[in-house]
């Protein structure tokens, strides 16, 4: 039985991480095959300790650079730990985030250039790529304004960026998605939560191979 991949991209505050949840719950019970539910950056014990370390506020002077590369090392970590044993099992998996993330915020909004941070995430990754990405499309200022009612004064080191670079990280989310229409579906998140994760359900089932899904 095949492996099946599925990431969930957006910006921050577009809900993403809730969305997905919500699709697991109506979508795990039709699978014939086991699944896996995982994140980025994190997904294993290691790549969990470098999450802390990229997220924490308090890491205020961490370069570009040398936060790309972080990103990167988790998902190498998180690749070789979770995501290529389950995929050589024939599980499905759902995760919080893959390397579409790394090229909108590091190679977009810090500047590092795209192609630039897909070269070390290739590395990272052996060049495997989710087989259908969700991406949950909310414009920056909304997202953030979401952030602010949610949590105000306990983002995590990205959160706490100006709008300036969120807008950056959103014009290259763009850029990616119209680069790979065949993998990336794009589904409008300035809506009810039931909606959206309705949408993302409706293209999972239209997009995952039919000998995955129960009679």
């Amino acid at each position: 039985m095949n492996s099946y991949f599925i990431s969930f991209e957006g910006p921050d505050g577009s809900g993403k991480s809730t969305v997905l949840e919500q699709v697991v719950a109506q979508i795990t019970p039709l699978l014939k095959t086991q699944y896996l539910v995982t994140r980025e950056p994190g997904g294993s014990i290691i790549a969990e300790k470098i999450r802390q370390l990229i997220l924490d506020p308090t890491n205020e002077k961490m370069g570009a650079k040398t936060e790309a590369l972080l990103y990167a090392a988790a998902r190498s970590q998180h690749m070789s730990e979770t995501v290529i044993p389950a995929l050589k099992a024939g599980k499905v998996i759902f995760s919080d985030r893959f390397v579409d993330s790394s090229l909108a915020y590091q190679g977009a909004g810090r500047d590092l250039g795209i192609d630039a941070v897909k070269q070390i995430n290739n590395f990272a990754t052996s060049g495997i790529e989710p087989n259908l990405t969700l991406f949950l499309d909310v414009k920056p200022e909304v997202g953030l304004a979401r952030i602010e009612r949610a949590r105000a004064g306990q983002e995590d080191r990205l959160e706490q960026e100006k709008l300036a670079f969120h807008q950056k990280v959103y014009e290259g989310y763009l850029e990616i998605n119209r680069k790979h229409p065949e993998r990336i579906a794009i589904v409008d998140g300035d809506r009810p939560g039931n909606r959206v994760v309705e949408d993302c359900v409706n293209i999972i089932k239209k997009r995952i191979p039919k000998d995955l899904l129960k009679d």
